[in-house]
């Protein structure tokens, strides 16, 4: 009797090393006086059998060189001889950085080497990461989002009219002016221009405490809202808690919760109605799905935060309908920061593959 024959086990390729590229681009409409350029920091990560993967991660304003120098200090000689796993990876590297912080820049800079990796295993497998991940949904409705407080009121009129000629079903504007009488004449303002069918959600970003809150929503909530995003500062979860037991509109947050332990607070304390993680905030792809599944086991809806080219992608994952935010003039092809064509399409207010192998980010030099 013959012997059996030998099966081949094929081994995940180890990673032999991780390089960082630090991008900064000037916005074409700046988001206030604090916020005039993003920053990109580009990764690269290689495996011992010669493949490579290109990630990022993002700030807007507060520590790019610090994102950096975890990516390069810490997580690169950590992550080298690893396995190339996203999310045995991430694991691993959370638990390494949490002496640093659970969340905040470390995950931040996390989102750098998990983004590298899921598209070095998308470009393995000869298909993007949305269909490495499975995708459902052909494409996703976008919305029009503006960082515009600062804006006048005309200002933010036209911006509103260049939504609707857009095609845009759905709109988000910035409230929190020091006289609540000036924020009702611009959600006045814009409601009149979006008329009684589309879609009009407004974003504090933090600016007021509770009192506030519930003054403003007895005057703003008449204008037909979709949701109120993140009134209070982010880490009050007793204050949210009260809010969303008795606001006339849904509550929507997340853009500064960093780990899925936190989402979870937030859910099982029934003080938020929507979540929107950002990919990048909470450490890439691999806590990105996690937290979404969390979220549909207590029936929570999931907005993902900026980053339309990324969060697009991701967007036609999911199970269940979302929608994808894309700030005016600041998706990374229009900066003009993309050495190659954009990794999505974004037409009649649908956001659809283009078809690009792995994540289909490569950046070009700026400084």
């Amino acid at each position: 009797m013959s012997a059996p024959a030998a099966v081949a086990v094929r081994t995940v390729p180890r990673i032999t090393g991780l390089t960082t590229r630090l991008l900064t681009v000037p916005l074409r409409r700046h988001w206030g006086a604090e916020a005039p350029e993003n920053h990109v920091i580009a990764t690269e990560i290689h495996t011992d059998d010669g493949g490579a993967g290109l990630g990022f991660s993002w700030t807007p304003t507060i520590g790019p060189q610090a994102v950096k120098a975890l990516l390069d200090y810490d997580i690169a000689p950590f992550a080298t001889g690893l396995p190339a796993n996203p999310e045995t990876v991430w694991d691993a590297v959370w638990k390494r950085l949490h002496e640093a912080g659970g969340g905040g820049l470390t995950t931040i800079a996390m989102a750098g080497l998990d983004l590298a990796l899921w598209d070095l295993q998308a470009r393995n497998a000869g298909t993007s990461v949305t269909g490495l991940i499975g995708q459902r949904q052909e494409s996703a409705e976008v919305y029009g989002s503006g960082v515009n407080l600062h804006y006048t009121l005309d200002e933010l009129v036209a911006q509103t009219e260049r939504w609707v000629a857009a095609g845009h079903q759905a709109v988000k504007i910035k409230v929190g002016k020091p006289d609540l009488r000036e924020d009702a004449e611009r959600v006045a303002a814009v409601r009149s221009v979006l008329g009684p069918d589309r879609r009009l959600m407004i974003d504090a970003n933090q600016r007021w405490d509770l009192p506030t809150t519930f003054r403003a929503l007895e005057v703003l909530s008449e204008y037909g809202l979709d949701w109120l995003e993140e009134p209070l500062r982010a880490d009050d979860l007793w204050a949210y808690r009260r809010l969303r037991k008795h606001s006339p509109v849904p509550i929507a947050l997340g853009e500064n919760l960093h780990t899925i332990y936190r989402f979870r607070d937030f859910i099982e304390a029934e003080a938020v109605d929507i979540i929107q993680p950002n990919i990048i905030r909470v450490g890439g792809i691999t806590p990105f799905r996690r937290i979404v599944e969390l979220a549909r086991t207590n029936s929570i809806k999931v907005m993902p935060h900026l980053l339309p080219e990324l969060s697009g992608q991701l967007a036609l994952t999911l199970a269940e309908p979302t929608l994808v935010e894309d700030v005016e003039e600041a998706s990374f092809e229009q900066l003009g920061i993309l050495d190659g064509p954009s990794p999505v399409r974004f037409s009649n207010s649908r956001v659809t593959l283009a078809g690009r192998p792995g994540l289909g980010f490569r950046f070009r030099d700026v400084v």
